[in-house]
């Protein structure tokens, strides 16, 4: 059988037809959109991992009345400010796992991990350099008399929440992207909203629940009252908010879809499915 016209699934992803034109990696639009969208899906959840430290209430923030859920307390209701930024991570598993797979989901997650490990050795390191004195008091006008202090308490997170978010991260990854492809056998390339809601439905409820229980219940006795409180509200929050971008998410496919091609973008989807 003659197969001098078949083309090669390699062919169309490396979006090179012509044989004879020889690029470079980053050239490949297919290779492109990886590091985009593995650079976008890093620097979210670094900046997300740092500003966690603040806590903040969520109805005066918004101007509106306190809303005293029962699941909050008589207060208003608390959130770390990494939760702006968790929802567009899971946007990015999503959309990295659709066309490339759980294995691109995998390979990006445990980078991602070792990275935040290596950026709070070199926090803790920072932290102990000794401050010269003139910058310890230098902000003393602005409200901060200790700038070490002040440093130590923003960037110094305690070790067991450090580990507890690595480990609740890496399994919630993991998770989303195993039941992101186990739904996407089912509903094949169609109901995207579907199989990302669920798989963020799913994962979420693992890392809600498992970075708190490490970090704060082994770590800070925690009352158990306390922790399926907090976590239920978190948890409630980020599958709202997963409803809420389903707009976006459909945004960013076409995107991807339309800077492909549809005959690149089909066979990425494909390979994504069965090679992981």
């Amino acid at each position: 059988m003659d197969n001098k016209n078949t083309i090669e699934p390699s062919t169309l992803i490396d979006d090179s037809i012509d044989q004879g034109n020889q690029k470079r990696v980053i050239e490949f639009k297919s290779n492109r959109l990886f590091f985009i969208l593995g650079g976008f899906f890093f620097a979210n959840a670094f900046i997300a991992e740092f500003i966690g430290v603040k806590i903040f209430s969520l109805e005066p923030t918004l101007g509106i009345e306190t809303l005293n859920w029962s699941l909050a307390g008589d207060g208003p209701l608390q959130f770390s400010a990494g939760v702006l930024l968790w929802p567009v991570v899971f946007i990015m598993t999503d959309v990295i796992n659709e066309y490339f797979g759980v294995s691109g989901v995998r390979f990006l997650s445990l980078l991602l991990v070792g990275l935040i490990a290596y950026a709070f050795v070199m926090v803790f390191a920072a932290i102990g350099l000794d401050p010269a004195d003139w910058w310890v008091e230098g902000y003393a006008d602005k409200g901060i008399p200790d700038m070490q202090q002040a440093f130590s308490g923003v960037f110094g997170q305690g070790m067991w929440i450090i580990v507890g978010s690595l480990i609740a991260f890496l399994v919630g990854q993991i998770v989303d992207a195993v039941v992101f492809k186990k739904a996407k056998q089912y509903t094949g390339n169609k109901a995207v909203w579907f199989r990302a809601t669920f798989s963020t439905m799913v994962s979420q409820l693992v890392d809600s629940y498992l970075v708190l229980y490490i970090a704060f219940v082994i770590g800070a006795d925690w009352t158990m009252e306390m922790f399926w409180s907090i976590g239920t509200t978190n948890y409630l929050y980020k599958v709202f908010v997963a409803i809420l971008f389903i707009p976006l998410l459909y945004i960013i496919h076409n995107w991807i879809d339309n800077y492909l091609g549809e005959e690149v973008a089909t066979e990425l989807k494909e390979l994504a499915l069965k090679k992981n």
